[in-house]
Order: structure tokens, then sequence, then C-alpha cells
């Protein structure tokens, strides 16, 4: 049951995120007065980070804007934010992610993406990227900490790789709907395949079938966890659901008609 739960609020939340869109506005007006003295990559305002975690994220943002080129930096608000003053202050361009974590909307999680690294990761990616990690299921479970440091690990490891068309790793709600998505394609193709007209198997009815089955097996079943990791074991679990599914789907009538000539 928590899983299902997850599961439907996983649904609930990415259908939240392509309706608000990725990229929400960061600012509205100028507050200077909330801008920190010396220049740093991290303003946090909502006080969402500890000490060391800011020191941590601070040398990894550094780092990797010294090997990669790319600007990572993080706002968080609550009651108070410094508007478009940050962009002056960092001095943002189209090789600049400014992360803004502002709880009082639907998603923790905001994204101005710089052109440049659209080229790198498309607009789909930071959608998912807030769904994943800025939805209120996972706040609730893991803290507005590490949603900001979780999404940003993702971030920072499709930069050093040169760019990703979908964020890496593979969470435990989303391949759950991969395995349903699994299952109902193998149980789709066996009652396409059923015996018919004397004929053991029917390829042709399955052949007819494939768009519908190949889509929720090969498409939603399959695509989504090779893309986000390479683990075996998730993709061997998908496989396997598929085949029990049509295979549970091929023989409901033989075992049916077993079952009424006993008695």
């Amino acid at each position: 049951m928590p899983n299902l739960k997850r599961t439907l609020g996983f649904i609930l939340a990415t259908c939240v995120a392509c309706m608000t869109w990725a990229v929400s506005p960061a600012y509205a007006f100028d507050n200077p007065e909330l801008l920190p003295d010396v220049e740093t990559p991290i303003i946090d305002l909502a006080d969402t980070l500890t000490s060391v975690q800011e020191e941590q994220l601070i040398a990894s943002l550094d780092q990797l804007e010294a090997e990669t080129g790319y600007k990572l930096r993080v706002l968080t608000q609550f009651d108070r934010t410094p508007g478009r003053a940050v962009k002056e202050f960092w001095h943002l361009d189209d090789k600049s992610v400014l992360l803004i974590a502002d709880s009082r909307g639907g998603n923790l999680l905001g994204f101005n993406v710089g052109d440049a690294v659209y080229n790198l990761m498309p607009r789909t990616f930071w959608i998912e990227l807030q769904t994943r990690y800025g939805n209120q299921f996972f706040v609730r479970d893991n803290g507005e900490d590490q949603s900001i440091l979780q999404s940003l690990e993702s971030v920072e490891t499709c930069l050093r790789r040169g760019g990703c068309q979908v964020v890496p790793g593979l969470p435990r709600e989303q391949w759950i709907l991969t395995l349903i998505t699994s299952a109902l394609g193998g149980i789709v193709c066996g009652f396409a395949a059923q015996p018919r007209d004397g004929k053991m198997f029917a390829w042709q009815w399955a052949l007819i079938f494939s768009p519908l089955w190949g889509i929720l097996f090969i498409a939603f079943g399959i695509g989504p966890v090779v893309t986000r990791t390479s683990d075996w074991l998730p993709l061997a679990r998908n496989i396997l659901a598929f085949a029990i599914g049509a295979l549970a789907a091929y023989l409901t009538p033989i075992i049916n008609h077993s079952a009424s000539d006993a008695t």
C-alpha cells in the first residue's frame, strides 16, 4: 500500500509539473539588500542547508565551474527574495543554471536555465528533474535539503557527461510504473496470440496488436529503464513481468476449457 501511494503520488506530481512547466519565474522585482556582501554560489535565505552542507556544495559548484565552465547557483527563499538583483550579482548568462527553492508553491524546485545548457539537457529533462526531486512526497520523506542536493548532483553529473536526455537514476516509484506497463503489454500480447482457427499461436493477431503491446512493453516498460540505469535487475524483472503476463493471458482459454471438461 505505501508503494502504491508513492506511485500514485509520482504520477500526480508528474502531471502537475507538466502543467506548471519546469522553468518557473525566479524573481519579479529587485531587492538587493538581501544579497550578501561577498559573492557566493549559494544564497540560503530559507536556512534550508546546514553550514556543512553549504560548504561542501560551494566547493562542488566551484570545482564544476572550473572544470566545465558551467555555472550553477542556488537561491532558497520563503517570504523574502532578492528578485532580479541576483542576475547581476551572479552575472548569469547562457551557461548558467539557477535553482530556486521555494516551499510556498506546489513544487519546491524551480530552474532558470541558460540557452547553452538547453543544448545539453532539453526542457523535458528539467521537467523530470523538478518532478522527481521537488514534489511534496519526496520533500516530505527526504527533506528540502536533499531535494536541492540530489537535484544538483544530477545536473552536475550530466554536465560532466556532456549532456543528458533524461535524469540519471531510476526511482522505485518510476520502476514500479515500468513494471506495470510491462505486465500489461504481456497481457495484451498473450490475449492477441490466443489459439484461433485451429492454430496454436495466432501470430497474425499478435502482429496486428504489436503497436499496442510494443508501446506498453518497449516504450514504457523497457525504455525508461535502459536510459536511466545500467543495472540489469529492473530490466530482467520487467522482461519477466511481460513474459508472465503474456503466458497467463495466452493460457487462459486453455485452462478454462480444461476446467469445463473436468466438470
